[in-house]
């Protein structure tokens, strides 16, 4: 069986990026308000709340993957795995209270005059975009080790922040070189900002929704597990397959066909010896529910099978 550590490791790794983009948005808070305070751009005071944002997204992913490793319990039989994807679907909202926030401060600073940016701000913002996508690149990379739509959901919250920066750097780009008469466009970069936002906020909830409804994972997931329990003796088929997502793994439920005739004691052996294989071949495999059938060689025979058992019942 796999160990359990191996799940452990993972969700260590994952708390541990989170942990670290806490303290870089922390820092990034401080930098963007004060350098658009002082530099009159709304724009940057608009990044610099965003990143507000960020911090308490971080804490967020950081809470739920310590919660998910809990073990089950008599009030949680099936364990906290789903505490993943609630933090996921709770950082994905924020983008978009953060979108509108900054959607809206923007509109009311196009209509009100105000300075144009200072030169400096663009300094700050290209340290902003350089640092952001670093730590967008290593948290992807810690995600796709562990499996987490949490940590991959905190991943694009740096990308969107680095593309929030970089839309700001050429608005600001753009007043400066025009002079007074292009100051709005500080803003206008302010609102495009807020739709990429918007938009890494919708391409992320969708999946937080679909692990929080026990949707299918992917038919390659599912095909894999059949292939390793048919290589068990004494498996004659496999008539369903089914699989949820919990957390950084899956629970399986697994309906194998065995000879007819054999007995009960050696019917729950091969399903015991299904499970130790599933757990032992596929790491990501948390628990697996094994359901013997009798083996019919042909969809009729089937058919006739699944009628007497609904009689039966």
């Amino acid at each position: 069986m796999t160990p359990p550590t191996t799940m452990t490791g993972h969700r260590h790794r994952g708390r541990r990026s989170a942990l670290l983009g806490l303290v870089v948005n922390a820092g990034l808070v401080v930098v963007k308000l004060t350098a658009g305070l002082l530099g009159h751009s709304s724009a940057l005071v608009a990044d610099g709340v965003e990143s507000t944002g960020d911090i308490f997204a971080s804490a967020i992913v950081w809470t739920g993957l310590r919660l998910s490793g809990r073990k089950p319990d008599a009030r949680h039989p099936f364990g906290y795995g789903k505490a993943e994807a609630l933090s996921a679907a709770a950082v994905a909202l924020m983008l978009f209270g953060a979108a509108l926030g900054i959607a809206i401060q923007a509109i009311r600073e196009i209509h009100a005059p105000h300075h144009s940016p200072a030169p400096f701000t663009l300094v700050t913002l290209a340290f902003v975009i350089v640092l952001k996508e670093t730590l967008f690149r290593h948290v992807s990379m810690v995600a796709a080790q562990v499996g987490s739509i949490a940590v991959k959901t905190d991943a694009w919250h740096h990308r969107s922040d680095a593309l929030t920066s970089a839309a700001v750097f050429v608005g600001i780009t753009v007043a400066l070189i025009g002079g007074p008469a292009w100051a709005a466009a500080d803003d206008f970069a302010a609102l495009a900002a807020a739709g990429i936002i918007a938009v890494n906020g919708g391409r992320f909830l969708v999946p937080a929704l679909r692990d929080l409804m026990d949707g299918a994972p992917d038919d390659a997931l599912l095909a894999l597990i059949e292939v390793e329990a048919r290589k068990v003796e004494g498996v004659l088929g496999i008539e369903k397959v089914l699989a949820r997502k919990v957390g950084m793994g899956y629970r399986v439920v697994l309906h194998v066909e065995a000879d007819a005739h054999m007995t009960l004691e050696a019917a729950h052996a091969i399903s015991t010896h299904v499970r130790d294989t599933l757990l032992d071949e596929m790491p990501t495999v948390l628990d697996v529910v094994v359901h013997m059938e009798p083996y019919c060689g042909d969809p009729f025979c089937r058919d006739r099978a699944r009628h007497a058992t609904a009689l039966h019942r």
